[in-house]
């Protein structure tokens, strides 16, 4: 399944959404999975005009205030979905990648920078694995979070940092995730004068899922 996470830092309009639409007609995603969209509010002709076509499907978690947001576009010959939960800083969608006839999950991560928000988002997406059936999974997304001090530069908070690439490393060993292999840029977030580099988002997939389409990358 070929999936686009993209932090779009503000869907706005114009320039972003000529740009989605043609890296989708480009490389062909299944789903698009967007991260702090802004957006308190998105109806089906915004989707369509992202999208750049009237066939897509979407769910949202709203913004608060311009703040955060989810959205998740994806087209229902590609992905049929069957059932979604959306907490906060989540989305979960589970259904069925219809080429294969596979059952799939995927969870879209937008997670808050403040370490309280983080362990509660971990939570809650460790008790909706715990309950929710099927052996494959792919979560991504912006998880502000690294896993190795190699991951950031220019950041003089070195204790508070290592004990939370700790937390992390731990939540996704009890998750019993892989990340998958990484060919892109080293950093994802980069401070605009160069100062601070960051790498916060990444592809966590389960073994099952790693068996099953063993060139997955991100």
């Amino acid at each position: 399944m070929n999936i686009l996470s993209y932090n779009v830092r503000g869907l706005g309009r114009g320039i972003k959404w000529a740009a989605i639409r043609r890296f989708r007609k480009l490389e062909g995603p299944d789903m698009i999975c967007l991260q702090e969209t802004k957006k308190e509010f998105i109806d089906k002709a915004m989707c369509q005009a992202i999208w750049g076509d009237a066939e897509v499907s979407w769910e949202m978690q709203p913004a608060t205030n311009t703040a955060g947001s989810i959205l998740c576009m994806w087209c229902e010959n590609s992905f049929r979905l069957q059932r979604k939960v959306i907490g906060n800083g989540f989305i979960f969608l589970e259904g069925e990648l219809v080429r294969e006839a596979q059952q799939i999950n995927i969870i879209t991560i937008y997670s808050p920078c403040d370490i309280h928000g983080k362990r509660s988002l971990w939570e809650a997406v460790k008790h909706l694995k715990e309950a929710a059936a099927g052996v494959f999974w792919c979560i991504l997304g912006d998880f502000n979070s690294i896993r190795d001090p190699e991951e950031r530069l220019g950041s003089s908070q070195r204790t508070l940092i290592d004990s939370s690439i700790n937390e992390f490393n731990d939540w996704i060993h009890e998750l019993e995730m892989l990340e998958v292999p990484w060919l892109g840029r080293k950093f994802t977030w980069i401070r605009p004068n160069g100062a601070s580099r960051s790498r916060l988002d990444r592809c966590l997939v389960s073994p099952e899922w790693l068996n099953r389409w063993p060139a997955s990358v991100q």
